[in-house]
């Protein structure tokens, strides 16, 4: 989920509060209501860490405030190590792996532990934060180490604009709440423990991409001129539309009838509406692609082979 300017927005008083209000309803009623909490304990505690005495130390002294967890992230994977891409209305779901290891008091067991890794874009404090729908599950691998396992959860359609085509960077968060219940409005904050862990790695978020094409006419004689057309689009996320990918290197490639490898012919530019045309002459019977290598906002992508028969 995102989170847009999240510590320059919320001041961690404003997400104190948010911790103080039940679950069910700081959630708005969504049912990974703990994922919810680990967010606000997350923009409290990167206030705290980015201005010092800041609200949430000020408004709660009198309840005390979280202290610096003793525990570590490393072996971080986002999605694989594969770049994410999206579309721009499915729900994208992707894999985030990661190593905890904490001191032996810390049970990741415990139904008050909660742990996650999300990824920003820009820095903490005025980017925007991409959280999975609920914490990540850890099985403890020894007595201060566990193996962890969440997700990153992505709603194209309000999450993304098309500038979040971008380099995201991991970071990682864990609460332990000792105890507390935090949907009471008198948590004691001393028994509850936060740590921060940031720059644990960085992966890609690309724009989901279409390709096509057309070869014809079909059947077609031998030595004849056979046109190719095509059109490369994208996904655009701040109409939630897709668009033609304009000026853009594309190959025409061939594969042969009975063979299973596509050969490139020429390269062509997509026009100002993402359009591809060319012309080839007809040989053999076989299948033609256009084939795009992608860029770093956008996967590469091949089109489905279009068969021809050579009279």
């Amino acid at each position: 989920m995102r989170i847009r300017a999240t510590v320059a927005a919320v001041s961690g008083a404003l997400a104190v509060s948010a911790l103080a209000v039940p679950a069910a309803q700081a959630a708005g009623g969504h049912p990974h209501a703990g994922a919810d909490l680990l967010k606000a304990v997350h923009a409290a505690e990167s206030a705290r860490t980015a201005h010092g005495d800041s609200a949430l130390t000020a408004t709660k002294r009198d309840q005390g405030e979280p202290y610096e967890m003793d525990a570590t992230f490393s072996n971080v994977k986002v999605n694989s190590g594969k770049p994410i891409v999206a579309g721009v209305l499915n729900k994208v779901s992707v894999p985030v792996t990661f190593t905890l290891t904490h001191t032996a008091d810390v049970d990741v067991n415990s139904s008050d532990f909660m742990t996650a890794v999300d990824i920003y874009r820009q820095t903490v404090d005025d980017g925007n934060v991409l959280f999975g729908d609920d914490v990540a599950a850890c099985k403890a691998t020894s007595a201060t180490v566990a193996s962890c396992k969440g997700t990153i959860d992505i709603e194209p359609s309000f999450e993304l604009m098309n500038t979040d085509a971008a380099t995201w960077t991991a970071e990682g968060v864990a609460v332990d709440w000792n105890g507390e219940d935090p949907e009471s409005r008198d948590i004691d904050w001393n028994n509850v423990g936060v740590a921060f862990q940031d720059k644990l790695g960085t992966t890609k978020l690309q724009r989901y991409s279409r390709l096509t094409v057309n070869a014809a006419p079909e059947p077609v004689k031998k030595g004849a001129t056979l046109t190719a057309t095509g059109y490369l689009s994208r996904a655009n996320w701040d109409d939630g539309k897709y668009h033609g990918y304009t000026s853009q290197s594309v190959k025409l490639q061939f594969r042969k009838k009975g063979s299973s490898t596509y050969t490139t012919l020429k390269t062509v530019k997509s026009d100002s509406k993402g359009n591809l045309k060319t012309t080839v002459k007809a040989t053999v019977d076989g299948y033609y692609r256009y084939s795009f290598a992608g860029t770093s906002t956008t996967p590469a992508v091949n089109a489905t082979g279009d068969y021809v028969d050579v009279k």
